[in-house]
């Protein structure tokens, strides 16, 4: 289950600055609040989402990394009040806040506003790597074209790792055009207790981060519900939604602290649980109480550290591709109609706004990317008269 978890778990840190060994630590640390909160009853094992990627980069570009793992804490905090809701108004609040017209534009930003920085990875810019443009190129189209065949034509365990294999050929691939510097690696002690980071809080931060969460509560209700399907247990009924989103917020809020990434519920590792059918809370106990101890191992943080960018890049294509899919997909599986002029309006706005790089300044704080187009979306839906189509 770990290893299955292993290439986005430490993906996520590795693209945005923060520290590998701190988000196997976490990771672990957020499993087992999560079993706590559910009363051990569901079995999954928790890492970071992708949708994160982006609102922590602009974080720590803006503010630095402290201030960010404070928004991070905040965003942990509305999880906790999103299970609120749904304790004092039933699992249906979720849906009436955050409805596909909402949350489908705005994962397709997530993905989309991403685009120009895996194309600039991918193509080695700004990577500092003693190499040629075709050696950079030949790299991350290689574990670009090794994700794609592990993810459709692999079978069983292995379709589960693309990421793993891809990065896997990069790599390989890259010491032998002799750009992987293996020092730090030799340098770095066995033992090593985690570099963590702790918080500040800045409100600007803050406010910037909090309108993030809605898209991975989105995810948390769809991975609950696909866990429930193969289990053949309703977990939003028991141990309940507002028990499954309080376990994420515990999570995410305590990553934060330490200073890891958000931790929520995860679609590989329930991937990973349809194939093996192991229904088991105790496997993912296993999982994160390895994944603490392989925290302090030093040399798995500096290996991580050594795998090069443009090897990331290449895999960077397909994911935040992958998620603007997720965005498409959204408003066609809930077969939103795009020729009524409520849905089109707040699409296009949406769209527009994330993608084109809209800011709102009001001097001291600026209200700009994925927040901007959340709070836009969901003030839209809620303004915004229902509409059906009408045949002239």
């Amino acid at each position: 289950m770990l290893f299955v978890a292993f290439g986005a778990l430490v993906l996520v840190p590795l693209l945005t600055g923060l520290n590998p060994n701190v988000a196997l630590f976490t990771a672990g640390i957020g499993t087992l609040l999560f079993q706590l909160a559910t009363k051990n009853k569901v079995p999954v094992f928790l890492a970071s989402s992708f949708a994160f990627i982006a609102p922590i980069s602009f974080g720590v570009a803006q503010w630095g990394i402290p201030a960010t793992l404070g928004g991070l804490v905040a965003a942990g905090l509305v999880f906790m009040f999103f299970a609120f809701l749904v304790k004092i108004n039933g699992n249906n609040v979720i849906d009436r806040i955050l409805p596909p017209v909402v949350t489908g534009p705005i994962i397709m930003v997530i993905g989309l506003s991403l685009a120009p920085v895996a194309v600039g990875m991918a193509m080695g810019k700004d990577s500092g790597l003693q190499a040629e443009n075709y050696q950079l190129i030949i790299i991350s189209m290689a574990s670009l074209l090794t994700t794609l065949i592990v993810a459709i034509w692999a079978k069983g365990f292995f379709r589960l790792v693309p990421i793993i294999a891809g990065i896997v050929v990069g790599y390989a691939l890259s010491c032998a055009f002799d750009i992987v510097n293996f020092q730090p690696v030799i340098d770095a002690p066995w033992f090593k207790v985690p570099d963590f980071t702790f918080p500040e809080f800045q409100w600007q931060a803050i406010l910037y981060m909090i309108p993030i969460v809605i898209a991975p509560t989105i995810e948390h209700v769809g991975d609950i519900m696909a866990i429930g399907a193969v289990t053949g247990k309703d977990y939003t009924r028991e141990p309940g939604l507002q028990r499954t989103l309080l376990g994420d917020g515990l999570a995410t809020t305590t990553a934060g602290f330490f200073g890891g990434p958000p931790c929520i519920t995860y679609a590989e590792v329930i991937g990973a649980v349809t194939l093996t059918r192991n229904f088991k809370t105790q496997v993912m106990t296993w999982a994160a109480l390895w994944a603490i101890l392989m925290s302090f191992i030093g040399k798995i943080g500096a290996f991580l550290s050594s795998i090069p960018t443009v090897v990331m890049g290449g895999i960077m294509v397909l994911l935040f591709g992958s998620i603007a899919s997720v965005g498409i997909n959204i408003l066609v599986k809930h077969k939103v109609d795009l020729s009524v002029s409520r849905n089109m309006c707040i699409v296009s706005l949406v769209l527009v706004f994330g993608i084109g790089g809209m800011i709102f300044d009001f001097g001291s704080y600026a209200l700009q990317g994925i927040s901007l187009c959340g709070i836009l979306a969901i003030v839209l839906n809620l303004i915004l008269p229902q509409q059906t189509k009408t045949n002239n």
